[in-house]
């Protein structure tokens, strides 16, 4: 039995402009980091080599891969050639929050299914072949930004370059500055979960159609290189002016990226102590994500009387956690 571990992520600033319709035109990059709350894919071989079974929110037990139901699923299987096996997924946080969940199904599948094989794959092969999987195969309207911050795991400035290829470079900062960045981050449900798809696509049509907003995302990618710069120098607390800035800009780029409840909760929390925050993912619902000084978290705490979530970062990235023997199975 092989199992991995693979981080969900939180993206600070930047998002859109990881989407090919932006970054092609004009190069992107994105400020995330990933965090403790992870996904989990197990995978062995079945006990009757004939059936494929497949344990998510339902199970599905096929002869035939090209019947399985689950469009990633299948869709990784077919690319690997693997059948004959059980893969069991769990995850920490449900999908649809703006978390990155099904980036980071991708890469866990890509990295226990190669475990499984006994290749070794590096965090750049797992992050590109998610992004051909989910972009290439599937054609999903999302960005690349998921994938590679749950392969690579950290805090880090992701550069989307025109040719399409991407660098992940680490924030460099000290210990301590690090340990106080993350303790003025706070994490609230909202309650709701959504698709992104339907967000992303008007998203992806409005930078073609819309010279405002793709010159507003123009705007997004600067103060994120402001915000890469400025956590370098141990400035945290820009980064809640900057979360501030950001999310305004965010809001123009697609109907329902916000919504007037969602600028309600918003609205409280700043006048609560918060410097600055956003709602993560493409929009919509899902989690919202505060820069708070600690003297203030319980202010905003009780104004905003929302589920907080703890987190903490996560260094590692995607991880083979447990390798085991294999099962008896059925000899053919």
């Amino acid at each position: 039995m092989i199992i991995t571990r693979t981080p969900f992520r939180i993206s600070f600033c930047g998002g859109g402009s990881d989407l090919p319709a932006f970054y092609e035109k004009n190069g992107g990059c994105v400020l995330s980091t990933s965090i403790d709350k992870y996904m989990y894919l197990s995978v062995h071989p079945s006990f009757r080599r004939e059936d494929t079974i497949l344990k998510y929110s339902k199970t599905e037990i096929v002869n035939d891969i090209s019947h399985i139901a689950h469009l990633y699923f299948k869709t990784v299987l077919k690319r690997m050639d693997i059948h004959g096996v059980e893969i069991t997924s769990t995850a920490d946080i449900p999908a649809g929050t703006g978390l990155g969940s099904s980036s980071s199904f991708t890469v866990g599948l890509l990295h226990s299914l190669y475990s499984y094989k006994g290749k070794f794959v590096s965090k750049e092969q797992l992050a590109g072949e998610a992004c051909k999987v989910e972009l290439e195969d599937l054609r999903q309207p999302v960005g690349k930004q998921d994938q590679y911050a749950a392969a690579y795991g950290g805090l880090n400035y992701i550069t989307f370059n025109k040719d399409g290829s991407v660098f992940v470079e680490p924030v460099i900062m000290e210990p301590n500055t690090r340990e106080r960045l993350e303790k003025n981050l706070m994490l609230f449900y909202t309650g709701d979960i959504r698709s992104a798809s339907k967000i992303l696509t008007e998203q992806s049509d409005n930078i073609h159609k819309s010279h405002e907003k793709e010159n507003n995302l123009i705007n997004m990618c600067m103060l994120t290189k402001d915000l890469y710069r400025y956590l370098q120098e141990g400035k945290i607390d820009q980064m809640g002016v900057i979360l501030d800035e950001s999310w305004r800009l965010k809001r123009t780029l697609a109907s329902g990226i916000s919504n007037p409840l969602i600028d309600e909760y918003y609205e409280i929390a700043i006048k609560a102590g918060a410097i600055g925050g956003k709602l993560l993912g493409a929009g919509g619902g899902g989690f919202l994500l505060f820069y708070t000084p600690e003297a203030k978290q319980e202010n905003v705490r009780k104004a905003l009387k929302l589920p907080e979530i703890p987190w903490t970062f996560d260094r590692q990235g995607s991880a083979v956690i447990y390798v085991g023997t294999k099962p008896h199975t059925i000899k053919q």
